[in-house]
């Protein structure tokens, strides 16, 4: 009688643990997860998560469409950072896509089967990493056109397109871990479907590896790039009083600051969580149930990320109005006097006055 007790006891308890889990980038249970913790079964409301999905869903296909029109509408005049923040666009576009299939998940499980489960989390692993280099390359080019003056890449603006076809090739490669071993399979003791990783009998050995390596180049090392790149510009921009482009420089400012804001909190829960399945963190039932609602709220913050960074362009980046406003104007939405009264004459964006009055 009490084997049969111990065996409910263990049913159940894995039962919880994979309520607790049930968001996509957390890891599926293993047989060293299931233990007497009382794991608590909803971290976060679903209804109020589809909700924010759909949300953003939508906030992000209306913005990123609107920056990736802009930008392609004045290509002529575009810039080296025009292309970066095109391809961070179109980044946050595909990403969005997604949003709707993850959202159905929340709800339902997952019914979409393994090659839909290998695409989708592919598409929102490149999204962060290619974010992120792109916002590391952003640096590197306004530090060397500010603080070493320098005009190499934007008087050979062809070579940007191979910087970003080099990102995305990066970022797949990153990313390729999660296409490859990403799978629907059914949780043992259990009639849901889930979208994880499966890699055999070292399935969570090799997620640790999937974790901090992907961590280490796709993460902290753009993160480094960005915190030396611009806190050189910024003390050139400060000691040298250059207060036009410091103006100008405030929107990439602000979208490395956001990107931060979103990403940073979900990276550093994840690390913890790395630490404390490797053993460098002791792990008890209070600290399991910490991290996990905090990779829950961190990564839904993530996810906002990727409808953000059109507010952004909207309520600072002068020329990104402008040239929405002439676009319009174009198309006879808006009148040729509402641009006169307005000042707008042209959208320009050169790397000459630091492209990121965009």
């Amino acid at each position: 009688m009490a084997d049969i007790i111990d065996n409910i006891w263990n049913v159940t308890d894995l039962w919880k643990w994979f309520d607790d889990i049930s968001n996509f980038t957390g890891m599926p249970p293993t047989e060293e997860d299931v233990g007497p913790c009382n794991i608590e079964t909803e971290t976060l409301n679903k209804y109020i998560v589809v909700t924010i999905y759909a949300l953003v869903f939508l906030l992000s296909l209306l913005g990123n469409s609107l920056v990736m029109l802009v930008i392609l509408y004045n290509r002529v005049s575009s810039s080296v950072t025009d292309v970066y923040l095109l391809n961070l666009a179109m980044a946050d576009l595909l990403f969005a896509l997604t949003l709707p299939i993850w959202a159905a998940s929340k709800e339902h499980g997952w019914i979409f089967g393994t090659p839909l489960c290998k695409v989708v989390s592919l598409l929102k692993e490149v999204n962060f990493y290619s974010g992120i280099l792109l916002l590391a390359c952003i640096s590197v080019d306004r530090y060397l056109a500010i603080v070493h003056a320098t005009r190499t890449l934007i008087q050979k603006r062809h070579l940007v397109k191979f910087i970003c076809l080099g990102i995305w090739g990066l970022s797949l490669i990153l990313s390729l871990p999660f296409f490859l071993f990403r799978q629907a399979y059914r949780l043992p003791y259990s009639s849901l479907i889930v979208c994880y990783e499966d890699i055999g009998n070292n399935t969570a050995k090799w997620r640790l590896v999937l974790r901090i390596l992907p961590q280490t180049f796709g993460f902290v090392l753009p993160l480094l790039v960005m915190v030396f790149c611009y806190g050189f510009t910024l003390r050139t921009l400060l000691e040298a009083r250059m207060k036009q482009k410091y103006r100008a420089m405030r929107v990439i400012f602000v979208v490395v600051f956001v990107f931060l804001l979103c990403w940073l909190p979900y990276n550093l829960v994840l690390v913890t969580d790395t630490l404390m399945r490797t053993g460098l963190i002791e792990e008890t039932c209070e600290r399991r149930n910490d991290i996990g609602r905090a990779l829950d709220a961190t990564e839904i913050l993530g996810f906002f990320h990727s409808c953000l960074n059109p507010v952004i362009y909207a309520f600072i980046g002068q020329n990104f109005r402008n040239g929405f406003l002439k676009i319009l104007a174009t198309h006879g939405l808006v009148s040729k006097d509402f641009l006169a009264r307005h000042h707008i004459t042209s959208y320009t964006s050169s790397s000459t006055n630091v492209s990121a009055n965009f």
